[in-house]
């Protein structure tokens, strides 16, 4: 099916790559073989490498950042502002291609107490973002604080594009979308017909993009999120607002209740930002089995929770899964001491 896109910047490294994981696959296999419970199949796991969409870029902010970044330059934008955590993989994406492009970059960060320069606030501090730093209660105002900048910029004369929290908007499902396309493109070579494909969820963008996307392809296969916060009610609210804002903004018509939005949320953990000792473990094992590193905000705990899943029989039906990589590994440079090395 052709797809009509909006106009985009060439920032993303892709296609990305699509890899098996054969060596976990096997371990896991051997490990519920030799459970007491054999009618549990573990399908054959792949990864889709959105941690390989650019260096300092990596992850899967700056595919939704191609089309918001292109919607900033033709509104004659000189200044970005956005938001996140005081670790956002997001921030530190629009904060690096801010400095390439040659935009001022405002970042507004959710930190209760006083930030190390470490990970990916290292990075927005070495390419030149200005930072405001909020208290969680402060952030709770986030509107208001979109606001009072866009405001003051507009004072002093420079024009100011807002990006929400994780890029998730009307503009930022486009990056998504195409990564349907080319996950479609994806299996063609492969010759694989994957009935599931997973990935953390956060803020919900890359999680609308991807049912829309497969929505548009006419493609049956399920699209699954792994909550890092908030619960399931709020991202089938959060994921349908999305693609209703894309829908109204590209008239693009949608029978949203036909959508079908899937999300775990049973392995969060004891809140955004921070995993438990198990999540930590997977990222280790992963590593050590196929040389792929995970973060513990995003990928370790949708991960882990793949695997636990697999494990008790959820995905039995499947010949092939696929797990999206959405990138992190600023974030986990920042808690590594959590890795007890």
């Amino acid at each position: 099916m052709m797809i009509a896109y909006p106009d985009r910047l060439d920032l993303a490294q892709t296609p990305t790559p699509l890899q098996a994981l054969d060596r976990l696959t096997d371990q896991l296999r051997s490990d519920i073989k030799s459970s007491t419970d054999c009618a549990v199949r573990c399908p054959r796991i792949w990864i889709k490498r959105d941690d390989q969409t650019g260096s300092l870029t990596s992850g899967n902010k700056v595919r939704k950042l191609e089309f918001l970044l292109a919607e900033a330059l033709a509104q004659g934008c000189g200044t970005v502002i956005t938001s996140g955590g005081v670790q956002s993989n997001h921030c530190r994406a629009v904060a690096v291609l801010g400095a390439q492009l040659g935009l001022k970059v405002h970042l507004l960060l959710r930190s209760d107490i006083e930030p190390q320069p470490v990970g990916n606030l290292l990075i927005d501090q070495l390419v030149g973002a200005t930072i405001s730093h909020y208290s969680q209660q402060e952030f709770r105002q986030l509107g208001n604080l979109f606001e009072y900048w866009q405001q003051h910029y507009t004072n002093q004369g420079s024009k100011a594009y807002s990006i929400p929290t994780g890029g998730s908007s009307g503009t930022g499902l486009w990056g998504y979308i195409a990564a349907a396309q080319e996950l479609q493109n994806d299996f063609l070579r492969e010759q694989i017909s994957p009935s599931y494909i997973i990935h953390a969820t956060g803020s919900g963008g890359t999680q609308a993009g991807l049912t829309m996307g497969f929505n548009l392809l006419n493609s049956a296969i399920q699209v699954e999120g792994y909550a890092v916060c908030d619960d399931r009610a709020y991202f089938e609210r959060k994921v349908k607002e999305d693609i209703k804002h894309w829908s109204k903004q590209y008239a693009q018509p949608v029978l949203i209740d036909k959508l079908k939005i899937v999300t775990h949320d049973q392995y969060v953990g004891p809140d955004y930002g921070k995993a438990g000792p198990e999540v930590f473990e997977s990222i280790k094992q992963l590593a050590a089995l196929e040389g792929i590193i995970l973060d513990p905000v995003y990928t370790g705990k949708a991960f882990r929770g793949m695997v636990e899943e697999i494990r008790q029989g959820r995905y039995s039906d499947a010949s092939d899964i696929v797990f999206v990589h959405t990138g992190g590994l600023f974030g986990l440079l920042a808690q590594q001491q959590q890795l007890n090395y």
